[in-house]
């Protein structure tokens, strides 16, 4: 059985990789992506020690509950400065604005990229924070997709990067996004795409921009009903009158049973569109399918990052004797 991963360094025995989450989310989703890290990153490690250390960045609006609980159990960027980290990840959040530059956390944000490259810290970039970074290190702006990418899509691996090593061929991963960015443009900007599909485009790549970058445009760390609670909040939506539409069923995650289902609803939901409706939603959280069908690659993918990152960090040590 894995051990657990610390919340700082020390405890019984020396970590072997510090691991920096800096949980950029919504307050509403703020704990479950720290969940959905901490249980990926667990799993991932093996018997490999790593101290998990959770820093959010201020200028990402809050309200009292995600303050209150940023004070309990995070830190701010000045960590960064205060400790020895082997490697960051760094999660998106839901866009306030149309330009990523007007965003109120804009200023830090590319303050952290250029810290972990002047650091040289391999860093993963998650979906927003994704495309942030590719926008700041080299100008490339995200494209508006006709219809959200929302679902459970094959995209396999390509290339014979460590990253990708052991990665099945028809790896699955949950996507939910509504940008896009060409992959044509981070071609001739450098970046390395590991793994695509036609309808996904690059699910993950690679730059090396004075520190190793992965950029991930899909989410491998979801839970099991990360994309239910994502469609049934959608749907909320929508009967408030906050959104035109009804959203589009998740691609390739429900059986036909339960789309069915949901699909009979949709039809109904029109007629009154009243928020009560949400409560006959005829969806409950064991609807979601196995998490296996993504988890196990999902796991394989951050077990070969940590070799990647304890490979980098030993060779930084190796140049500073």
């Amino acid at each position: 059985m894995s051990p657990p991963l610390d919340a700082r360094p020390g405890g019984t025995a020396a970590p072997e990789l510090v691991i920096g989450l800096v949980n950029n989310m919504p307050d509403a989703a703020l704990q479950a992506t720290e969940a959905q890290f901490r249980g990926l990153l667990e799993a991932a490690a093996g018997t490999r020690r790593v101290a998990l250390q959770l820093i959010a960045l201020p200028q990402v609006p809050r309200g009292a509950v995600g303050r209150r609980l940023l004070e309990q159990r995070y830190r701010g960027p000045e960590l960064l400065g205060e400790m020895a980290f082997d490697g960051l990840i760094v999660t998106g959040t839901e866009p306030r604005c149309a330009r990523l530059q007007d965003e109120p956390y804009w200023d830090e944000f590319t303050a952290l990229v250029s810290w972990a490259q002047a650091r040289h810290c391999p860093t993963i970039w998650s979906c927003l924070a994704a495309h942030a970074a590719v926008l700041h290190l080299d100008g490339i702006e995200r494209r508006r997709l006709p219809d959200k990418l929302f679902g459970l899509f094959e995209c396999p691996a390509q290339g014979a990067h460590p990253l990708a090593a052991g990665l099945s061929a028809r790896r699955r991963v949950p996507q939910s996004r509504y940008n896009d960015l060409p992959e044509d443009a981070l071609r001739r900007a450098g970046y390395v795409t590991l793994a695509r599909s036609d309808a996904v485009g690059a699910d993950f790549f690679v730059r090396d921009a004075g520190a190793e970058f992965v950029f991930l445009q899909g989410h491998p760390e979801y839970d099991r009903p990360a994309l239910l609670r994502e469609y049934r909040r959608d749907v909320g939506r929508y009967l408030a009158g906050e959104r035109e539409a009804l959203p589009a069923l998740p691609v390739g995650y429900f059986d036909a049973a339960v789309r069915a289902r949901l699909e009979a609803f949709a039809v109904d939901a029109p007629e009154r569109r009243e928020p009560q409706q949400l409560a006959g939603l005829p969806l409950q959280e064991t609807d979601a399918p196995d998490a296996a069908l993504w988890r196990t690659d999902a796991e394989r993918l951050y077990a070969n990052w940590f070799e990647r990152v304890a490979q980098l960090s030993a060779a930084r040590r190796e140049l500073a004797a």
